[in-house]
């Protein structure tokens, strides 16, 4: 049986019509739409949005995801401005950039995904980068590196057990590992976040050792949430977990030293929660360099 929390409602309102019609005017994508979060009305309500950029289909195909994969699409070289001035126009003062992946590209549109953050930034808006893998090339992260986001996210997704049948084959548990502990190794102010799904089989014990390898690369934030079926296509759901178990996972996590965690079913990995965190840690900043040293204090060392 489905659990209570399963249930959200219906997308719309003003608000979510508003930012919609913004999107559509500038052929923007969210990934609140593309992969069909749970949250979309309650971040849309509160002017919110996750932006998906370098186009609609991504190049891989995970098993857990709705974003449709194959005939890719050209870059659109107006996407950097169109996507600050959908920011400036929603009067965003914190926004999460992510992507599609673009094995198809010879940088895997790396360059472009800076273009959009510098873009970003240059409105005095604070951008959190949930990036691809790149394949794990350190010259194509460097590019993200460069432009300091407040922060760098890359997910693992789900315990090394589970990955092969999880994720595309081109994505890699260790992989991804080597990307949040590359981030962090080139500039270690840099907050640096990941997210895990539970309910596709994991165990506890596999979740504890995903936590500790995160640690140990240095991640600040990680969020945890129920994997939710998105269509027929992907799949199954193994397991409803409790809210006691992401109460647990939320303890441990705090126990292991990450800066901020949030658990819950309805947590994804751009959930605000996390984001008032990382904003008041600029806020309390004050300046653009002391909103870096803000960063600076919460690194691993």
């Amino acid at each position: 049986m489905k659990p209570d929390y399963v249930k959200v409602r219906i997308p719309g309102g003003p608000t979510y019509n508003r930012i919609k019609e913004t999107l559509r005017s500038r052929t923007l994508f969210t990934v609140c739409e593309e992969a069909r979060c749970p949250n979309v009305s309650e971040c849309w309500d509160s002017g919110t949005a996750t932006f998906m950029i370098l186009g609609s289909n991504c190049s891989r195909g995970c098993r857990f995801c709705s974003v449709t994969h194959g005939r890719m699409l050209p870059l659109d070289p107006d996407e950097p401005r169109k996507v600050s001035e959908a920011v400036s126009s929603m009067g965003l003062k914190y926004t999460v950039i992510t992507s599609v992946d673009r094995d198809d590209l010879e940088d895997q549109g790396s360059s472009h995904f800076a273009s959009v953050i510098e873009s970003v930034k240059s409105k005095g808006v604070l951008v959190e980068s949930l990036i691809p893998d790149f394949q794990g090339r350190e010259d194509l992260i460097d590019r993200i590196v460069v432009t300091e986001p407040a922060v760098i996210a890359h997910n693992i997704e789900t315990v090394k057990r589970l990955t092969p049948k999880v994720r595309d084959p081109r994505a890699g548990y260790d992989q991804s590992l080597h990307v949040l502990r590359y981030v962090k190794n080139a500039n270690p102010g840099q907050i640096t976040k990941s997210s895990i799904m539970l309910g596709l089989g994991e165990t506890d014990e596999e979740v504890a050792e995903t936590f500790m390898d995160l640690r140990k690369a240095g991640v600040d934030i990680v969020t945890l949430g129920q994997y939710l079926r998105p269509s027929r296509m992907q799949l199954e759901v193994v397991e409803y977990s409790p809210m006691s178990r992401f109460k647990m996972f939320e303890s441990m996590g705090y126990e292991m030293g990450f800066q901020f965690v949030a658990s819950g079913p309805l947590v994804r990995s751009s959930y605000r929660a996390a984001e008032a965190w990382i904003k008041r840690r600029f806020e309390n900043g004050a300046a653009a360099e002391e909103g870096k040293q803000a960063i600076r204090e919460t690194a691993v060392h």
